[in-house]
């Protein structure tokens, strides 16, 4: 997996037309990833109701086997990023999770479509760390936090169009009774969901590899070796400690909020308030591709400007701002009584979270050589994603399961696990600020 084409060349005070086609066509990439993981999210009822399963084992379907081995996976391949082709990496990794999807809709148990999702996270670990690692290099600082954002756009597209193309299949395949699937033969409506959005993931990986081209490697320390060992990463990393892990653990208790919102809000609204699943599906669509996307792409600029002005803790700062921003209407929503204040705090909630979403991962990014950028943003993500939606949905399930003891009492579970997680992951990212400082003006003078 070598890289042979000849590295595209960057600016070092501005980006031209190609490298931002190349974060438009990653952020494809990860729109087709978002729409294959999400898709649970719509999936509940019919799901349990095949299998006979609470929401807490619901939960393992779409968060745990998901995201440990997406966060397990994530190491190697990063590892592979930083030394070989990042292309080639992205392209077999979408070849990889969409056909795992499509084979979700042939699973006829549990345990059988358990281990469909387990194979979907392994391919979808191949994306972030090779697609943050060429990108950054792809970009001079000034316009970095921009760039990832738009790139993570994806995030809210793929989570939107997931609810609402699932929310049109299911409708679709009610409409007929039964779905009978060429050389597959009779599928129920949730499995032919999983076949019509995951397929069609195998094009952009051909996409991928035939017009992204590797960036030529920047900002990295003066070692001479085109690669370090995992023994120097760790090094770098336990050097500082503060830095990395209050940044890493800060974020995975945040973001255990930010996927139980992704992951229940279309249940929220069918069992508070009584919308349909396509209703359901695409409010909650809409909420993501548009709420979302704004608070993206506000995210950025927001980003940019401050650290332009000298704020070099500007992206972490932005984050908790916008997080104590969306406590409140995390916790309204498990009180109000009316659809429209429902429909409006879970809107809301979604926009303020997704400020985190481009540049979370940009501090590590900021905190480290180009030779450890792909590994240090894949630890990033092991924490994030084994905690955040390994844990986050689960959270919440047993929260309603075990505490509420009422299936109804979902949004109760949301606004009890938001008002606890918000302040931590807060306190945990104060804690770190003076050492994540420290870190990214030590990192400025390798760029």
């Amino acid at each position: 997996m070598e890289a042979v084409q000849t590295p595209a060349a960057v600016s070092t005070d501005r980006a031209g037309f190609y490298p931002w086609y190349v974060v438009l066509v990653l952020m494809l990439a990860q729109t087709f990833s978002f729409i294959d993981r999400m898709i649970m999210g719509l999936l509940v009822e019919p799901v349990r109701a095949s299998f006979g399963i609470s929401d807490t084992q619901y939960s393992l379907l779409a968060g745990m086997a998901f995201a440990v081995f997406y966060a397990v996976m994530g190491l190697p391949l990063a590892r592979i990023a930083d030394r070989h082709s990042r292309r080639w990496l992205i392209s077999i990794g979408i070849a990889v999770w969409s056909v795992m999807t499509a084979l979700c809709g042939m699973a006829q148990s549990f345990w059988g479509l358990f281990l469909a999702r387990v194979g979907v996270g392994v391919g979808e670990a191949s994306l972030s760390p090779a697609a943050y690692s060429m990108i950054t290099d792809y970009f001079p600082r000034s316009v970095l936090a921009r760039a990832l954002s738009l790139y993570t756009v994806g995030v809210t597209i793929g989570s939107g169009l997931a609810y609402m193309i699932g929310a049109e299949v299911v409708a679709y395949v009610e409409s007929l009774g039964e779905v009978i699937v060429p050389l597959i033969g009779k599928v129920e409506g949730w499995q032919a969901t999983f076949l019509a959005v995951g397929l069609p993931g195998v094009l952009v990986a051909l996409l991928v590899l035939g017009t992204v081209r590797e960036p030529e490697r920047t900002g990295g320390m003066a070692t001479g070796a085109k690669g370090v060992s995992v023994g120097e990463v760790v090094d770098f990393v336990a050097a500082r400690k503060r830095a990395f892990l209050c940044h890493i653990f800060g974020m995975s208790a945040y973001i255990m909020v930010v996927f139980s919102l992704n992951v229940w809000g279309p249940t929220y609204l069918m069992r508070g308030f009584g919308f349909s699943p396509s209703s359901a599906g695409w409010i909650t669509g809409m909420a993501m591709m548009i709420g979302g996307t704004v608070g993206l792409l506000t995210g950025g600029m927001i980003a940019d400007r401050w650290y332009a002005n000298g704020k070099i803790d500007a992206y972490c700062r932005l984050i908790m701002i916008t997080a104590l921003c969306l406590l409140p209407f995390a916790v309204a929503m498990g009180f109000v009584t009316e659809p429209a204040l429902a429909v409006a705090c879970l809107a809301l909630a979604i926009f303020f979270s997704s400020f985190q979403g481009g540049i979370a991962g940009g501090v590590i990014q900021l905190m480290t050589p180009n030779q450890m950028r792909g590994q240090a943003v894949a630890l990033y993500f092991l924490g994030a994603n084994l905690l955040g939606l390994g844990l986050g949905p689960t959270v919440v399930a047993a929260t309603t399961d075990y505490v509420f003891q009422s299936d109804a009492a979902l949004g109760k579970s949301i606004a009890l696990v938001a008002v606890v997680l918000v302040p931590v992951a807060v306190g945990i990212m104060l804690y770190g600020a003076r050492s994540r400082r420290e870190a990214i003006l030590e990192a400025q003078q390798w760029s």
